[in-house]
């Protein structure tokens, strides 16, 4: 039985503290649902703050949002080949990653071709070739696939389906962002403040961008199952602009963006579970998500202007 059924919002948290307790001590524990998605949601949220900063600095922001949508045409490929190779109606979790990450760099390279054919800035690029892959995709769910839950699963994510193999593919995600930003920290750091110094110096810009969009685009292809692409962009953004409230130095951000992402994590996990036992209703985590990053902010910052008056 699900320890956590019929708690409230500050009981959940009593619960997961003296659960944590028992594991830590050496005790066997059979993990709940709700563990299993808080723990996922949380490695996800650290891989999304670590890559943040230099995600908005170098305002790779839209080509983000641009993977919540193109990737809809590689996991719908992905699901329509395995369909009609297997003779089933469902595809591995594998393979659909892999349709959504060849999809990302198809993404990538549509907009820099579009860009550079048609002269457009980046932002009209980005615009251009993600509304057109999006519609694609979303002609290629009415069609093919109207009966499966595979287009909002892909955008929402399903949080609430989550396996401890699940945890394996975050973790290996959340390592992946760490290692890269600890080794390249100098290169990128100089390359998002400075491209013209950068490159003065013998650090190729162009390289650290490729190094960031690379990054970007196996965090936010590898979590569409487990929470939604759409749910990713929230966590690359908002608890970084969160954290650019409390400091402005890249070495804190890249340790605050994470840990408010994580605070965030708990509490829409905490509140999806209370919303569950008090109405019986079971909304969206991924959405409640969202929802709590995005008014966290509101308040700050009307906090922070209120103080500034």
């Amino acid at each position: 039985m699900n320890p956590y059924t019929h708690c409230g919002f500050f009981e959940f948290f009593m619960i997961l503290f003296g659960r944590l307790a028992v594991w830590v001590g050496g005790g066997s524990i059979h993990w709940a649902s709700d563990e299993i998605q808080l723990a996922v949601l949380t490695l996800c949220a650290v891989g999304c703050g670590i890559i943040a900063p230099f995600v908005v600095l170098k305002k790779m922001t839209m080509f983000a949002n641009a993977l919540s949508h193109t990737s809809l045409v590689g996991v719908i490929g992905a699901f329509l080949i395995s369909s009609l190779f297997f003779q089933t109606h469902f595809a591995d979790p594998s393979i659909l990653l892999l349709g959504a990450f060849i999809s990302a760099l198809l993404t990538a390279g549509f907009i820099h071709s579009v860009g550079r054919s048609f002269q457009l800035q980046e932002d009209a690029a980005i615009g251009l070739v993600f509304t057109t892959l999006f519609a694609v995709g979303v002609i290629l769910v009415n069609i093919f696939t109207r009966n499966s839950h595979i287009s909002t699963e892909a955008v929402m994510g399903n949080p609430d389906a989550l396996q401890p193999s699940d945890l394996k593919l975050a973790l290996a995600v959340t390592l992946l962002n760490a290692g890269s930003i600890y080794l390249l920290y100098r290169p990128l750091t100089a390359a998002a403040f400075d491209e013209a110094f950068a490159q003065s110096v013998g650090i190729r810009s162009s390289l650290c961008r490729f190094i960031i969009l690379l990054l970007t685009s196996i965090t936010a292809i590898s979590a569409f199952r487990a929470i939604g692409v759409v749910v990713v962009l929230a966590l690359l953004v908002g608890p970084y602009l969160i954290a650019r409230l409390f400091s402005h130095r890249l070495e804190r951000l890249i340790f605050l963006a994470p840990a408010i992402g994580v605070v965030c994590c708990a509490i829409g996990v905490a509140l999806s579970r209370t919303i569950l036992s008090y109405t019986s209703i079971a909304l969206s985590t991924g959405g409640i998500l969202t929802a709590v990053i995005a008014v966290l902010f509101l308040k700050l910052v009307s906090r922070s202007t209120h103080v500034v008056k």
